[in-house]
């Protein structure tokens, strides 16, 4: 079995998303305040994160495009652990990904993840201007096909200068959630692993970070 993180680290001040403001982390109790709660020799650290949730990997319900649907808290795990998973090659493919990418796959009950390379530039300028995304098209046969889960290495999965966001709006429409800003997709296999991307179960949230990962086994080979 081999493990294969697909998150990027979220560290203070970083930016996923231009426009976004960066992470704030700080002590709530320090190390040295709580030596004198403690037995000599005993220590602990209290830290605290003001962030917003659209926040590093980070996952959106459907709360996140639809008032009244499911948020992060009522996202089923059957969705989002240990989901047999298949990885589109969209690299060169260009920005503009339709639903030919999908030709050939079986994507009913998998994790669909969209491998275009774009995460290289994450934590920098480039990163926020001109990155691949789905189509409409895409998104469709997506829902059609019955995926359990979407995700991509790229700023968005949707073109961010189409404000009706057709891809979250048909994906959380019908249940789908979408993972955004994966990184490492590059070590997958086509197919043969498991994914998982599980959010704190954060009610009221529509989005919020996951540690991302990828299970690649023989047995599922």
């Amino acid at each position: 079995m081999r493990l294969i993180d697909l998150s990027h680290p979220i560290q203070a001040g970083m930016i996923t998303y231009p426009g976004l403001p960066g992470p704030v982390l700080s002590d709530h109790l320090t190390r040295e305040a709580s030596r004198k709660t403690y037995s000599p020799g005993t220590s602990f650290l209290i830290a605290k994160i003001e962030m917003v949730a659209n926040t590093g990997t980070y996952v959106d319900a459907p709360f996140h495009r639809f008032e009244g649907r499911e948020d992060v808290a009522g996202l089923p795990l059957s969705r989002l652990a240990g989901v047999p998973g298949i990885a589109a090659d969209a690299a060169g493919r260009g920005r503009a990904l339709d639903a030919d990418l999908l030709t050939g796959m079986s994507v009913r009950g998998r994790a669909v993840l969209v491998r275009t390379g774009w995460s290289a530039h994450f934590g920098t300028p480039r990163y926020g201007e001109g990155h691949p995304y789905l189509t409409r098209a895409a998104a469709q046969a997506l829902v059609d096909g019955g995926a359990a889960v979407v995700g991509i290495d790229s700023l968005n999965i949707d073109d961010t200068k189409d404000f009706e966001r057709p891809v979250h709006t048909l994906l959380l429409g019908a249940g789908i959630p979408i993972v955004e800003h994966l990184t490492n997709l590059e070590s997958l296999p086509r197919d043969g692993f498991r994914f998982t991307a599980v959010p704190a179960p954060v009610r009221g949230m529509g989005s919020f970070p996951v540690r991302a990962y990828a299970v690649v086994s023989e047995e599922d080979r």
